[in-house]
């Protein structure tokens, strides 16, 4: 029980793998300089947050668990063990991944909320796990499964031995999945067995791989970021180093192509290319490294990287990926909407990226990316009753698109379990003697800033309201520290991370900050206000940020988006759905570039939204071929919360009726 023990103050690693108090055989003194407050330490009590987690828990998780056990992917590693007769089933080898995180996002849940019948569940299926393990360490049922069949070859696993085909197996992906979640039951109830299973198939990648043994690279990422977490736990350098040595290995040996990110040494590397999701995990791997061993070279490429997908590869919904063909990133600018890719785990892999940038930089404008991604593009993945998802996440439907409750290749529902299931983890970070307020949202905070301990709470009907109230809390009577509040930048007049999106019109009032009922210069440093001052309980902040509807215009670089615009308020953007507009003919309305809009409550509608309502034009051709235009009533909903009312049309880019200077950058 050593570990566990020592791992009281360490949870924050459940969801980024820092070492927040952590005394453990590590060596290494260097370490991201901002730290994450971890998800236990932050609980949200508002409808908007506190649901989704309760949604996630209380039905995501279990109807996760039912379709793994409905499609064999639970079965398999009792094949694969002997506990059952059968074949091994399925489409992809990298199948037992989804067991692991739907393991891994059950984990913290029993974190935050004690479940005894739950906790069973895990222990039998970790049962199966480890009896599905061969003896050197190996874990990967398509493999044993069919050697135990004869030597049957499960198709697009390997191709006569192990580690044969690690382009498409994706043995090394399973592993990284597998030791995120061995970790975090770990930390959740203190029983060894799967970290157990982890270790030693980790030990057994440390013998296989290196330098004038298997040189071969995997084909998918993943297992960089899960090393850093095993390492973390367990104080063994190897893993790190090998986390290192895989990263270093792309671009020199084994297969070599830009779809998974092997065109280059990652230090050479400074566009976004290839499939997105393995790109934003190695990229998450390469800042989790970074900070671990001062590589300044990791460092510089991913701040080149990151400046090319803000400013050239970002959808407005802070997706990424345009292409369905490699579910990759496109060429620069090339952001269609109706054939968006936009997978909900590219979109998941974004946040953990952004996240990660900010701990090495202190710099809102990760934030800003971070949460444009959250609240946008990741939580429509998953409807609001918690079953059913989306893969693909477009901007623009012509009525072909609806969510599904599970797919051959069902890696994003596994990943919106694990994620929202720590989502309050990324609204705090402190550094010395300051506290970061990042996210907002009705909240109570326990943390910890210069070795006093703090309770902040947030009271605030966001993101439908900019007003926020804290309260601070120091333990002891006063205390001085800075408390640094977020701007964000959709409440000032410009973005902080790119010129790819411009508002068309200045904010008619800035934002503002009060202590105590006394107002304070709105003076920013890296995109925070800093509060600096001796605090005492019941120290109150006020913060306005303001939300009037945001037009939203592209670079005119971006084909898709000339002569459009996109609507926004607050961190929420907004799309025309069909049941919102008579008629439903979504993609034929255009919007006069002045024409006014207003808001309006409704709790009635989507689990509770304020939608955008307005008049547009709706433009078709007569039968003479003449042009009828219609004037249109509209309701715009955000984003997030579209195909909960059967298939139709959908779009978050609308034309508007005059095409001047104002729509769209006339930048070459």
């Amino acid at each position: 029980m050593r570990y566990f023990n020592n791992a009281v103050g360490f949870l924050v690693m459940l969801f980024l793998a820092f070492p927040a108090g952590f005394d453990c055989a590590a060596k290494t003194t260097a370490d991201y300089p901002y730290e994450p407050v971890p998800f236990t330490k932050v609980r949200f009590t508002d409808s908007f947050w506190q649901d989704r987690i309760e949604t996630n828990r209380a039905v995501t998780i279990p109807f996760a668990f039912q379709k793994c056990e409905e499609t064999n992917r639970i079965d398999n590693f009792k094949i694969a063990a002997k506990l059952m007769e059968g074949r091994w089933e399925g489409q992809f080898g990298f199948n037992d991944t989804d067991p692991y995180k739907i393991i891994e996002g059950a984990s913290y849940g029993l974190m935050v909320r004690p479940d005894p019948k739950r906790d069973a569940y895990l222990d039998e299926r970790i049962g199966y796990i480890a009896a599905a393990q061969e003896a050197d360490g190996y874990l990967y049922t398509a493999w044993t499964a069919g050697a135990r069949e004869g030597g049957r070859k499960i198709t697009c696993c390997y191709d006569k031995e192990r580690w044969d085909n690690l382009a498409h197996s994706h043995e090394l992906y399973n592993a990284g999945h597998m030791y995120e979640a061995a970790v975090a039951h770990w930390l959740a109830t203190g029983k060894r067995s799967f970290l157990d299973v982890a270790i030693k198939n980790a030990d057994l990648i440390c013998e296989v791989f290196g330098p004038g043994r298997h040189e071969g690279v995997p084909g998918h990422q993943e297992i960089e970021v899960g090393l850093v977490k095993l390492y973390r736990a367990t104080g063994e350098e190897k893993y790190l180093q090998q986390a290192k040595w895989f990263l270093d290995q792309r671009g020199r040996g084994g297969h070599r192509d830009a779809y998974s990110q092997s065109h280059q040494p990652v230090i050479e590397q400074t566009e976004a290319v290839g499939h997105a999701v393995r790109a934003g995990y190695m990229y998450s791997g390469m800042a989790d490294v970074a900070a671990l061993t001062d590589e300044a070279g990791y460092i510089q490429a991913i701040d080149a990287i990151w400046n090319n997908v803000a400013h050239k590869k970002l959808y407005i919904t802070g997706a990424i990926g345009a292409r369905h063909r490699g579910e990759a990133f496109g060429d620069n600018y090339e952001l269609p909407n109706a054939s968006a890719y936009a997978e909900t785990c590219a979109n998941i892999s974004n946040v953990y990226w952004n996240h990660r940038m900010f701990l090495l930089h202190g710099q809102s404008k990760y934030i800003d990316v971070m949460e444009r991604s959250l609240y946008n593009s990741v939580i429509s993945g998953v409807s609001l009753d918690g079953t059913r998802f989306f893969y693909p996440n477009p901007l623009e439907s012509d009525g072909n698109y609806e969510r599904s409750e599970w797919f051959g290749c069902a890696c994003c529902p596994g990943n919106i379990t694990r994620f929202l299931a720590s989502v309050s983890g990324y609204a705090y970070a402190v550094r010395d003697q300051a506290i970061y307020v990042n996210l907002f949202g009705q909240s109570e905070a326990s943390l910890e800033v210069g070795g006093k301990k703090v309770v902040l709470t947030q009271k605030t009907q966001f993101p439908w309201d900019g007003k926020v109230v804290m309260e601070v809390r120091p333990e002891a009577d006063s205390g001085r520290f800075t408390l640094k509040i977020r701007i964000p930048d959709w409440a000032t007049d410009s973005f902080s991370s790119s010129d790819l999106y411009t508002f068309t019109e200045p904010l008619a009032k800035p934002a503002t900050v009060q202590v105590n009922n006394e107002q304070v210069p709105l003076k920013t440093v890296n995109g925070y206000v800093s509060l600096d001052r001796t605090w005492k309980q019941g120290d109150m902040v006020r913060v306005d940020l303001p939300m009037p509807i945001r037009r939203i215009v592209c670079d005119r670089r971006v084909q898709d988006n000339i002569g459009k615009v996109t609507l926004q308020r607050g961190p929420l953007v907004y799309c025309i759905e069909w049941p919102d507009v008579e008629g439903g003919r979504v993609l034929n309305l255009v919007l006069d570039k002045k024409a006014p809009l207003e808001t309006a409550p409704r709790p009635d509608l989507l689990g509770g939204v304020t939608v955008i309502k307005g008049t547009a034009v709706e433009v078709a051709p007569k039968d003479d071929e003449a042009v009828r235009k219609t004037p249109r009533r509209f309701e715009a909903i955000p984003y997030y919360a579209w195909a909960h009312r059967g298939k139709g049309q959908m779009a978050v880019w609308i034309p508007v009726s005059s095409m001047t200077e104002e729509v769209g950058s006339d930048r070459p």
